[in-house]
């Protein structure tokens, strides 16, 4: 018996925007065709699902929306994996429409804005609170967005100083074997944020700030006793403070500053035994006015595709092994 099939169309506006959605040598049309067992042509900017109905449908919405994000530029793979897995999802409300709210344009002319439902409510909560706490997995954007929403205030000045932190829990008791100084022996565990602030200031641009002391990076042993007046602040990596010491840096917010908090609650590198102060703040202050809690997941991964099933793997195999602790 043959099976059923069915046809649609979707016109794309201009040739611009049909390039920017088709990809090279049409690879993102390819992605469609392969994820959802259709057959897909295009004649000019017009482009035709041909499958069953069912997959033509999602095809479809997946295409239409992929067909307004090409409004604003050109669309990567990822992004159509993306959107390709929200509609199989059933999620679509997780794809964010095209919006022109960049949050900052890096050295190099890139435009930076969310690219995710998630991402997009980090944003905003961001911008709308004084204390945020952005959790989630590897590759989700956490920290090189509040990097960008921090340099986007301070150009604005809305805030006098941008000052970065985060644990060093990794160099632990080995931290005095290492060669050099204090200062070099640290700074391998701050190299992520540098390399934010690098790829969005630019290499001269931060050593101007950094020389000015416009902007700070410093472990958060460094923020004991400070009070930290008219700047935007990070904690990076917080999954990896005691109880004590996530206490210690909210109690440092000066006048006129805003926190955002951001950790990974599935890689504490604690010592067994040690309560994460991010997993314990969680609670203590689930309900204060004015601090926000934004729980991003795997579908907010904009890395390379693998990461998002790799992250998806993991928390496969930890929900096996947490009732026997073994392999």
């Amino acid at each position: 018996m043959e099976r059923e099939t069915t046809t649609r169309k979707i016109f794309v506006e201009s040739n611009e925007e049909a390039m920017n959605l088709f990809g090279r040598c049409d690879e993102n049309l390819s992605l469609v065709e392969k994820s959802f067992d259709i057959r897909v042509f295009t004649r000019g900017n017009e482009v035709i699902l041909t499958g069953r109905p069912v997959e033509v449908d999602s095809a479809s919405k997946a295409l239409t929306r992929l067909a307004e994000m090409a409004k604003q530029g050109m669309v990567s793979s990822q992004q159509v994996r993306y959107v390709i897995d929200a509609v199989k999802r059933g999620r679509m409300e997780n794809v964010p429409l095209p919006s022109n709210d960049a949050i900052v344009i890096t050295a190099r002319g890139k435009l930076i804005k969310p690219r995710t439902a998630g991402q997009q409510k980090y944003v905003e909560a961001i911008r709308e609170n004084g204390l945020v706490f952005g959790i989630g997995p590897a590759g989700t954007g956490k920290t090189y967005l509040a990097v960008a929403m921090a340099v986007a205030a301070f150009r604005n000045r809305e805030f006098g100083r941008i000052v970065l932190t985060r644990p060093a829990v990794e160099a632990g008791e080995k931290l005095g074997f290492l060669p050099g100084t204090l200062e070099e022996k640290v700074n391998p565990y701050l190299r992520p944020l540098y390399d934010a602030l690098f790829d969005i200031l630019g290499v001269d641009t931060f050593e101007k700030y950094m020389n000015r002391g416009l902007i700070e990076v410093a472990p958060l042993a460094y923020m004991r006793g400070r009070t930290l007046d008219d700047a935007f602040v990070i904690l990076d990596e917080a999954q990896n403070t005691t109880p004590e010491q996530m206490k210690m840096f909210l109690t440092r917010m000066g006048i006129g500053s805003k926190a955002v908090v951001t950790g990974d609650i599935t890689q504490i590198d604690l010592p067994r035994g040690t309560y994460s102060g991010l997993e314990q703040v969680r609670v203590v202050l689930k309900d204060i006015e004015g601090i926000s809690f934004v729980y991003l997941t795997e579908q907010d991964v904009v890395r390379h595709e693998l990461v998002q099933r790799i992250i998806v793997a993991y928390d496969r195999f930890e929900s096996r092994r947490a009732p026997t602790g073994g392999l």
